[in-house]
């Protein structure tokens, strides 16, 4: 099924990842705000109301596991509901063993933003593609 855009259809507004056989593809789009100072601090992400941010991770499947976390090449894109396409860079945090993959972004009160994510793990051709919505709220 495809949207008024022609892009496919998001995920629920629940959804934080998607399943996509021997990969699950984990997502999400917070407000800066919520990120402890320390966190924050450590990844170089301003805290602010007015900024969103993205995040991803490639989980391989591994039976007896809860996954692997692997690297790929991870891009994005962001869109209000009017269609003005927002500034998005990722770029990758490596935890321990743990791959990430953000960027932040500029938001106004109540605006929805359209991500659409494209990952593909490294060593493959596998194009994990989802998008999904979240509501910003300032006030």
């Amino acid at each position: 099924m495809q949207t008024f855009d022609g892009g496919p259809t998001p995920e629920p507004p629940e959804s934080s990842a998607k399943d996509f056989g021997d990969y699950v593809l984990h997502f999400n789009g917070i407000s800066t705000d919520q990120l402890q100072p320390e966190v924050a601090r450590e990844y170089n992400v301003t805290r602010s109301k007015n900024r969103a941010m993205l995040t991803v991770s490639i989980i391989r499947k591994e039976a007896g596991t809860i996954g692997v976390s692997v690297p790929g090449e991870v891009t994005a894109t962001a869109n209000n509901l009017t269609g003005q396409l927002k500034n998005l860079t990722l770029r990758e945090i490596r935890v321990g063993d743990a791959f990430y993959y953000i960027g932040d972004i500029s938001i106004a009160h109540a605006e929805t933003l359209v991500f659409n994510v494209n990952a593909t793990p490294e060593n493959t051709t596998n194009s994990l593609e989802v998008r999904f919505l979240r509501q910003f709220y300032t006030d």
